[in-house]
């Protein structure tokens, strides 16, 4: 059995989006390019309604590509018990409001005891602070926390067939 993936709304859009000039920003275009192409297969991976309505927004042509590339996985279903649970996350996490889609991907990923949540947000997801305090808050609640990291941090060791 593959380990199971939680893919955040960041990856898809990196991976559609064009070229930019922030070098930054291009490296983790890239590294999310080579990883989808070499490494996604190796996972089952599952994504949540609030990543889909994510990726909805802005211009129809970008939005289309990143809904096309999502078709293929299926779709966590929106229970009341995620919904408490980013509630819970919002509070204990002690999350800014702009935060509450996050503190959702956060429900879906530990709700539904997924392996891995794979995101680019090194703000309110994958953060050290806040990954500890997260561990703590669903180690009360009797949850695993899932391995949160980037697409870089998934790559495999090195000469690890893909």
């Amino acid at each position: 059995m593959k380990p199971t993936l939680y893919l955040e709304t960041t990856i898809p859009s990196y991976y559609a989006a064009r070229p930019v000039r922030d070098v930054i920003v291009l490296a983790h275009q890239e590294i999310t390019r080579v990883w989808w192409e070499q490494r996604l297969s190796l996972f089952d991976v599952y994504i949540p309604p609030v990543v889909l309505e994510e990726v909805r927004q802005g211009a129809s042509e970008p939005a289309g590509r990143r809904l096309e590339l999502l078709a293929r996985f299926p779709v966590l279903e929106a229970t009341l018990a995620i919904e408490r649970l980013a509630e819970k996350y919002m509070t204990n996490l002690e999350l800014p409001g702009k935060a509450l889609r996050d503190a959702a991907h956060l429900a879906f990923a530990c709700g539904y005891e997924l392996d891995y949540l794979v995101t680019w947000n090194c703000v309110h997801i994958a953060n050290a602070e806040l990954r500890r305090q997260l561990t703590a808050v669903n180690a009360t609640l009797g949850l695993r926390t899932p391995v949160i990291c980037t697409p870089e941090e998934l790559m495999g060791a090195e000469g690890e067939p893909a």
